[in-house]
This record gives structure tokens, C-alpha cells and sequence, in this order.
């Protein structure tokens, strides 16, 4: 059974950088492709940003795009989301996912595609 952990959650300031990493076990065999997600208080869970494994394509949400940046280490099966110039929207459950149907595009956008999750950390921006 696949196994994703995230860390490195935390309370942050708007402005402040924070790190997110999420690392692969058992999945590691035939691993295409590894998303964020996230989830806001009383909101849908919404794209972040995701890799594709081999050729570490990123892609990004709009809002996001100029200030987050997602980078694999592939020797450690592990992916870090790098986040600057945080904001309180930014706030919520950041989930790790991942893949082994080989996603392209925008289909690295759709969290039905993701085939295991980790079971998220907490970030808090305060304003």
C-alpha cells in the first residue's frame, strides 16, 4: 500500500517563505506524477501544483503561480513545495498526491486522476 507523509506545516506571517514536503513509499515502483493540494475551512479541495516525475514538468494554479515552486528529489522519492510571499488566503490543509497514470498538462490539475494521498498539514498565514 502506498504511503505518502507530508511535513513542515506551520504558522507562518503574510510575506513570510515556508517549505512543504511530502515523501513516496511503496508507490516509489512505477511513480508518474505528484500534485498539491489543498483545502480551506469550509471550501472544496483546490489545485496547488503538481510535477511530472520523469520530466519535472511543473504546472501551477493561477494563484499561486508567480510566488509557489514545486521541485522533486528523485534518489529520496520526495517533493517539496517551496512558498514565498505568503498570504491569509493561502491558509488551509496542504495534501500530498500522487500518481502512476502518466498525467500531462491539465490532467496534472485534476485530483481525480491522483491515485493516493498523504493526510495533509496545516498552514496558517496570519495577516
Amino acid at each position: 500500500q502506498a504511503q505518502l507523509a507530508e511535513s513542515g506545516g506551520g504558522l507562518s506571517q503574510a510575506g513570510d517563505s515556508l517549505r512543504i514536503s511530502c515523501s513516496a513509499s511503496e508507490v516509489t515502483y512505477n511513480l508518474q506524477a505528484m500534485a498539491w493540494f489543498r483545502q480551506a475551512p469550509g471550501k472544496d479541495r483546490e489545485f496547488v501544483s503538481a510535477i511530472s516525475w520523469y520530466g519535472g514538468v511543473t504546472v501551477s494554479s493561477d494563484s499561486v503561480e508567480d510566488r509557489f515552486h514545486m521541485s522533486r528529489d528523485s534518489a529520496k522519492n520526495a517533493a517539496h513545495l517551496q512558498m514565498n510571499a505568503l498570504k491569509p488566503e493561502d491558509t488551509g490543509v496542504y495534501y500530498c498526491a500522487a500518481s502512476v497514470n502518466r498525467l500531462y498538462g491539465t490532467s496534472l490539475r485534476d485530483r481525480a486522476l491522483y491515485d493516493f494521498w498523504g493526510r495533509g498539514t496545516q498552514v496558517t498565514v496570519s495577516s
